[in-house]
């Protein structure tokens, strides 16, 4: 039986999908690069400014695995971009123990101001505070302005404002 066959057995659906996959799968795929050039080798200015806010909620059961990648990745996406992207890390619920581990952690607490010396700002959910008895002084680095309400509606607030939302 041909491949368009067997779609068709899936009516119009199948057709949208048969034709999806091939465009994906099809060299014309990775339009936007130059001929020969590899993803990892994007042109300048491949990349437009982007607004992105991370989430942050911790990474049970090794939280400090997690938030080593973390900070790695968004290392890397202002790397990708030429620093042509804004970014906020919204830090809530097991997320905000980063900054508790960061006061005894050099590791986490370099990493930490590599990015804000790059323009990353770190916010903090006052609702966790409030849950977890800490405060603003309590953990690394972090400021009465970097906390907000909360860390759900910030989220919300910020993609409403253009932000791209990413979970890693």
């Amino acid at each position: 039986m041909k491949t368009n066959q067997l779609w068709a057995q899936f009516g119009k659906c199948g057709a949208i999908f048969a034709a999806m996959l091939c465009t994906l799968t099809s060299p014309c795929a990775a339009q936007g690069l130059a001929q020969g050039q590899t993803p990892s080798q994007a042109p300048k200015n491949y990349y437009t400014f982007q607004r992105v806010v991370y989430q942050n909620d911790g990474g049970w059961p090794d939280n400090r695995a997690y938030f080593l990648r973390l900070l790695h990745h968004i290392s890397a996406h202002i790397a990708a971009t030429n620093g042509q992207v804004e970014i906020r890390v919204v830090n809530f619920a097991s997320g905000v123990t980063l900054f508790q581990m960061a006061k005894t952690d050099s590791d986490l607490r370099s990493e930490i101001d590599g990015l804000r010396a790059k323009g990353v700002s770190f916010l903090i959910c006052s609702n966790t505070l409030n849950g977890m008895g800490l405060h603003a002084e309590d953990l690394y680095g972090v400021r009465p302005q970097d906390v907000v309400p909360s860390g759900v509606a910030e989220i919300a607030r910020l993609q409403g404002q253009g932000f791209v939302y990413l979970h890693p």
